[in-house]
């Protein structure tokens, strides 16, 4: 600021410069004193700006030193920073460490309950779902539904179905929100009125039921003519029929219970049935069970008894040989692949059913043998290789007579 050209100035610009300036008694000054005060203001401002200059010097000269000083030693504040930056990330991976082990068995625990969520859920729909599964001679699923009931004797029915996937999603569908508490029913129907007449059905029970079968056993009281039904109902009482059954008359009692009609059906299978009942358990029950079978199967079962006429008329002379007992083995490997695949079974083709199933029959020598099974697509684009490893151990024991087996086993 210079005395010329604030003289290019107007009075008031001059006026208003002073005035911020601090200078005193501006609003009385000519241009000429405004002038001169405006110059010397800046001249003395100059002067003090310098004088501060020269006192900040040696501060800034010792603040150089000491900046040398710390290039070479670290302060304390630095220390505590590099202290810092060292441990915070160990203390942040202890805490994460800590916090995904944490994620980690909450996901484990979490997948564990929905696990169990699901099957729970799965065991829940198949005791619920009605569709059954096809005959072994048929080897395909019902094409309609169907019922059929059958007199067992005077007191017992006996109740089998057939029903189809589509039947069970179309009553589902009909159902809506209704399905989730609805329940599989099997509902006996009793006919009544006279003959000539139009009977009239009203419901004699209800039987809930489950999945998985088709067949079921009804236990009657009384002799008299009944269908049943079987389907849904709702929690308000609504039932969906799926199928309806033929009409029958149960036995009259008159004709009475003989255990023999009914122990006609299961003597094909007396041994198995005897074996599952637990005949052949070490139990003191096992003997009545016994006793019975044998009662009405008319035959022996499970191993004979030691006969001491027989064991008398064997020649003593004649050296023993042994309890003659062979045994062989065969392997049955069966499967299913896609219609039209080929398939070979230790080098050989195996023959492929329409339905993709197969079945083979192999030697089963006594020892440990590796089956590859090997198979390629219709199309041919793909191939599959199955190795089924198999071992045999068969070994002859010493014969022993049948006193010292049944104190072995005792």
């Amino acid at each position: 600021m210079t005395a010329a050209s604030l003289k290019e100035k107007r009075v008031r610009d001059l006026a208003r410069m002073a005035k911020q300036s601090g200078v005193r008694g501006w609003h009385a000054m000519r241009k000429d004193q405004l002038i001169n005060a405006l110059v010397q203001r800046a001249t003395s401002a100059q002067s003090l700006h310098g004088s501060d200059i020269q006192a900040e010097a040696p501060k800034l000269k010792v603040a150089r030193n000491d900046s040398s000083k710390d290039e070479t030693k670290p302060t304390t504040l630095q220390k505590k920073q590099k202290f810092s930056k060292t441990q915070k990330p160990r203390a942040v991976q202890k805490k994460t460490a800590r916090t995904n082990s944490k994620q980690e068995y909450l996901t484990v625990e979490r997948a564990a309950v929905i696990k169990r969520i699901k099957d729970t859920q799965a065991q829940q729909a198949r005791e619920k779902s009605l569709v059954t599964d096809p005959e072994p001679s048929q080897k395909r699923n019902p094409i309609r539904n169907r019922a059929v009931l059958m007199v067992r004797g005077p007191h017992w029915l006996h109740a089998f179905w057939e029903i189809t996937t589509h039947s069970v999603q179309r009553v589902k569908a009909a159902m809506g929100a209704e399905w989730h508490a609805a329940k599989p029913v099997l509902r006996v129907l009793e006919a009544i009125g006279e003959k000539g007449e139009t009977p009239t059905e009203r419901i004699c029970r209800e039987i809930e039921i489950h999945g998985g079968v088709k067949n079921w056993f009804i236990d009657v009281r009384k002799s008299m003519a009944c269908r049943v039904e079987i389907g849904y109902k709702t929690r308000c009482g609504d039932f969906h029929k799926l199928c309806r059954s033929n009409q029958v008359s149960a036995a009259p009692v008159s004709r009475g219970d003989s255990l023999d009609i009914h122990w006609k059906d299961i003597e094909p299978d007396g041994s198995k049935i005897f074996s599952l009942s637990g005949g052949y358990s070490t139990d003191s029950d096992s003997e009545e069970v016994r006793e019975l079978f044998q009662e009405r199967l008319r035959r022996p079962l499970g191993p004979p008894k030691a006969n001491s006429t027989a064991q008398s008329d064997v020649d003593t002379n004649i050296p023993k040989k042994g309890f003659p007992l062979e045994v062989e083995a065969e392997l049955l490997v069966f499967g299913s692949t896609e219609q039209g695949a080929y398939l070979s079974i230790q080098g050989e083709p195996v023959d492929v059913a329409n339905d993709g199933s197969f079945r083979i029959r192999l030697e089963m020598p006594n020892r440990r043998q590796v089956i590859p099974i090997y198979g390629q697509s219709a199309s041919g684009l793909e191939q599959q290789t199955v190795v089924l490893a198999v071992e045999r151990n068969t070994r002859l024991m010493e014969p022993i007579p049948t006193s010292e087996a049944d104190a072995a086993e005792r």
